[in-house]
């Protein structure tokens, strides 16, 4: 039914080659692209021996408009998904304009000199794409993704105004090792040592990291401390979202992550402007990413669960009400189905999941869009078919 061009092979790309391949009957053609040829042919054996399938890889500078644009005119896909960096989505979208093909990414632009997250450089293609005929679907992860879409659904089926959302986000699952990241280290660890941020009653407040904690009771994993961050999806939720008041989002952290990113921030290594070393020029946090593992290699030894999901408050005809929808996700069970970890499976299948809306016609539109903007009721569905089975509670 439609060719699909991947761009990325770090531990979401495995995800999403694997996803792909097990519904082959919407993605007939599949290609997987990415700085790194020997992880692509890595996950091209794994396809092969798990699906008896072919795809296809290449090697691509996704920092590189013009090989970029080279790579999509020779596979001609229908859809791009970026599993790139986010320092790469404006050089990606730029790509598709160029060349006329839908976009799809699971995060939002990052500049690489500054810790800063925002969709304003990105929302300023809608024009263009929509003139182009071509639609960008953006932030098609989990959180932002899943939880934009658990926010459309909450607004269609159970209230009439949505006045409180808190994100929430739980990783409970143990690597053994001292330090380590789930996910590119240098994007998670300048995530989480910015200051935190929140909306509430027309403007955006913000606070020093790690400032404000609560303790949540996540169903299945336990209570944990969770600490108020600033995340990309607020940023569109208070666009889109009808009456809302406030909306907060929160993680968890142990204290012995917390205690070791303080020391590192301390001495500098999460620094992102260049220093001299012994003649050598390196980024702090580039060279720190080096020192810890590879977040696409701790799916074997990664024991636990993960629970995110959203507390939502407002009224239904005339009456308050809560409800808390949430998804849990077992670390070992999506290692044994794509060799990876949850946190990596958790951003992966929703990747596909809107690829799979577009090139199914199920979501439509040109020009640039998040994904509360949509009818969420296929993609809800379509997460209890492929491996993220939601639940809704009323508190």
């Amino acid at each position: 039914m439609s060719n699909v061009l991947i761009i990325g092979a770090g531990g979401v790309g495995r995800v999403v080659v694997h996803k792909c391949a097990q519904n082959s009957s919407t993605f007939q053609k599949i290609t997987l692209a990415s700085r790194t040829l020997s992880k692509c042919k890595l996950y091209q054996q794994e396809v092969k021996n798990r699906y008896n399938i072919d795809i296809d890889i290449h090697k691509v500078n996704a920092d590189d408009v013009d090989d970029l644009v080279s790579l999509i005119n020779e596979v001609k896909p229908d859809i791009v998904l970026n599993i790139a960096l986010p320092y790469q989505d404006l050089t990606i979208m730029e790509a598709c304009l160029k060349t006329g093909v839908h976009y799809l990414d699971t995060a939002n632009y990052e500049h690489p000199d500054s810790a800063k997250f925002e969709y304003k450089e990105q929302w300023a293609y809608h024009n263009r794409y929509k003139e182009k005929g071509i639609m960008a679907l953006l932030g098609s992860g989990f959180d932002p993704g899943v939880t934009n879409v658990f926010c459309a659904y909450a607004q269609k089926h159970y209230f009439d105004e949505i006045h409180t959302i808190d994100i929430l986000d739980c990783n409970g699952g143990d690597h053994g090792y001292p330090f380590a990241t789930n996910f590119n280290p240098e994007i998670n660890l300048r995530e989480v040592s910015a200051n935190g941020r929140y909306w509430e009653n027309g403007k955006w407040i913000e606070t020093k990291p790690m400032e404000i904690k609560m303790v949540w009771d996540y169903p299945q994993i336990g209570p944990k401390d969770s600490y108020l961050l600033y995340h990309e999806e607020m940023e569109s939720l208070v666009k889109h979202i009808k009456g809302l008041k406030r909306i907060r989002f929160f993680m968890t952290f142990s204290q012995s992550y917390l205690t070791h990113m303080k020391c590192l921030e301390n001495v500098g290594m999460l620094g992102i402007k260049e220093i001299e070393h012994n003649g050598c020029k390196i980024i702090p946090i580039q060279f720190l990413q080096t020192l810890l593992p590879d977040p696409s290699t701790l799916g074997e030894r990664t024991k636990g669960k993960t629970n995110i999901g959203i507390v939502a408050t407002g009224t239904k005809d005339g009456e308050e009400k809560t409800i808390y929808i949430y998804n849990i996700c077992d670390h070992q069970e999506t290692y044994k189905e794509t060799l990876s970890q949850a946190v990596s499976y958790t951003t992966g299948v929703p990747a596909m999941i809107g690829a799979k809306m577009i090139v199914e016609k199920k979501w439509q539109a040109c020009g640039v869009y998040n994904m509360e903007q949509f009818d969420p009721d296929p993609f809800m569905e379509a997460l209890n078919k492929q491996g993220l089975p939601w639940f809704v509670e009323q508190l």
